[in-house]
């Protein structure tokens, strides 16, 4: 009878949900769409920003350039230098800030020596000045370019030792630490975001909203128990919550490859190295901390008289969701079980934990211990809230 009273609450909000197409979309396809796309076209518009164009063609000049560097630089920026005199270096200069040139090179008068190998290393070595505009990506592109030509020139020039050099590789990560490792920096704080706007976007409805239109009234004089009221409510909203952070968690999965610019890489970033194991200790992680988030707003949603005075309420508490997010891009997770029993904290880190392939099933099983404990506090505060007229009424 208990189970079938909680059950009648759960169908009465899927029923409210999912009858809505258009929230249905919103709430649950729209986020994991958008957040796919708008990873999709940050990743590949910071490319853009950060490389050249295909086939752009630069605009560099030099003074007392030797002709040996001047060949090598050609080789390497994939154009000609026109050499100009000393007398017009402030002109050119000018054209840089403007945009209208790329790169001007000042090479120090009797350069020739530091070129074809007569010259004697000193204390005070001579500078070789390169002129260029940051705010201009080409600009900067070929100073960078330069700039490691001559760098490679000079360390080759007095070279006493090499270091990692030869075709083989010398970073003994494997490709699936270094893609944990990525995952364990981003996905976390994603997941913490998505997991609480999810709850943001069905709870405070489904509480404050039924305060706002009057239809709480009715729920309460219906002969059911206010602890399986609250329970079904919190049920229903945690599927529909993780519903909509599993789409936002697949858009980022499938996004954050071109995000982070892995795919010219050659960097494996697609979520194969993990387990069914792993899956299964983060769904329950998953599972644990929406159903507390889902409590948690549904409590201070009680205390509101509209939506709108819910979400404002609920601000402080988003930010703070965030920050706890953000400690997992920190460092490593904590391996001390104690530290598992901060409700939020935990989650973050068993996350990191799970995704960084470190994940000790202890600490899940307090993590997810504590959560579903601090959520049966809130059941009860919120069993009381649903007692109260005061609270339910606004009066």
């Amino acid at each position: 009878m208990k189970n079938n009273k909680i059950w009648a609450i759960m169908r009465k909000e899927f029923a409210r949900f999912f009858g809505d197409k258009r929230l249905v979309f919103t709430s649950i396809l729209l986020p994991g769409l958008l957040i796919y796309f708008l990873y999709s076209f940050m990743g590949s518009a910071m490319g853009d920003m950060f490389g050249n164009e295909d086939g752009y063609v630069p605009v560099c000049y030099a003074v007392n350039v030797p002709a040996n560097a001047e060949a090598m630089l050609e080789a390497a920026l994939g154009t000609d230098i026109q050499t100009i005199d000393a007398a017009e270096t402030e002109s050119y200069k000018q054209q840089i800030t403007a945009s209208e040139a790329d790169l001007l090179m000042v090479f120090p008068e009797g350069a020739e020596a530091l070129f074809n190998g007569t010259a004697v290393p000193a204390e005070d070595a001579p500078m070789i000045a390169l002129y260029f505009n940051s705010a201009n990506t080409e600009s900067l592109a070929v100073y960078q370019t330069a700039a490691a030509v001559l760098d490679g020139y000079e360390s080759s020039v007095t070279n006493l030792f090499d270091i990692n050099m030869g075709d083989e590789s010398y970073d003994l990560a494997t490709e699936e630490e270094a893609a944990g490792q990525i995952f364990a920096m981003m996905m976390p704080m994603l997941l913490m975001m998505f997991m609480f706007s999810g709850c943001m976007a069905v709870a405070p409805e489904s509480i404050a909203g039924e305060k706002e239109r009057g239809t709480i009234a009715t729920l309460l004089i219906t002969p059911i128990r206010r602890s399986h009221l609250a329970l079904g409510k919190i049920f229903s909203l945690g599927v529909i919550a993780v519903l909509s952070g599993v789409s936002s968690t697949v858009g980022t999965v499938l996004a954050l490859p071109k995000l982070m610019n892995f795919e010219d890489s050659g960097l494996n970033m697609d979520a194969s190295f993990y387990g069914i194991t792993d899956y299964l200790m983060l769904g329950c992680v998953i599972v644990s901390t929406v159903l507390l988030l889902v409590a948690l707003i549904s409590c201070i949603s009680a205390f509101a008289k509209s939506v709108k005075e819910a979400g404002t309420a609920l601000t402080p508490v988003m930010l703070i969701n965030m920050l706890i997010g953000v400690t997992a891009m920190l460092g490593s997770a904590p391996t001390n079980p104690v530290m598992y029993c901060i409700p939020l904290y935990n989650s973050a880190q068993c996350m990191s934990a799970i995704f960084s392939f470190a994940a000790d099933p202890v600490n899940i099983a307090v993590t997810c211990g504590v959560n579903l404990a601090v959520m049966g506090v809130m059941v009860f505060l919120l069993t009381r809230m649903f007692d109260s007229e005061k609270v339910m009424f606004s009066v």
